[in-house]
């Protein structure tokens, strides 16, 4: 099956809206990023989705990736400089631990909207949207192999 099939187009549209309503109230930019597998380190692959994603290249550099290995049930969430700065990476570790818990059930969308509420609220107290805040990255989850 086409990795992009794994989500229902009513699935995919819940993950696109919860990334919309953090960046409704965040100057953050969230993006998810779904792999198959990852057969060594989620967090080296999500880095190197990070870059590939060009995440880098935000404003004030608070990018923020949920990449996801549907096949290996693995998941990271990475951040930018501004992110890392700002935000423990103790918290990205529960995100992540609350995505695994879900995903033993197969039920990966779930997982990802409840990971992206809990990072809303945290990014909305880092990064509160800002009266000339625009959207810099695509809120489309990307696939990757």
């Amino acid at each position: 099956m086409k990795l992009s099939k794994i989500f229902s187009d009513e699935e995919k549209k819940r993950i696109v809206d919860a990334i919309a309503k953090i960046e409704s109230t965040s100057s953050a930019e969230v993006r998810v990023h779904i792999e198959s597998k990852c057969p060594a380190s989620p967090v080296d692959n999500a880095v190197r989705a990070f870059s590939k994603l060009k995440m880098h290249k935000t404003r004030d550099k608070n990018g923020v990736l949920l990449y996801i290995a549907v096949n290996s049930k693995k998941c990271a969430i990475v951040g930018d400089e501004g992110i890392n700065k700002n935000v423990d990476k103790n918290f990205w570790d529960l995100c992540c631990e609350k995505m695994l818990l879900s995903f033993k059930n197969n039920n990966y969308c779930q997982g990802i909207v409840d990971a992206l509420g809990m990072a809303g609220v945290e990014l909305t107290k880092h990064f509160p949207i800002r009266e000339d805040d625009t959207n810099e990255l695509s809120n489309e989850i990307s696939f990757g192999k």
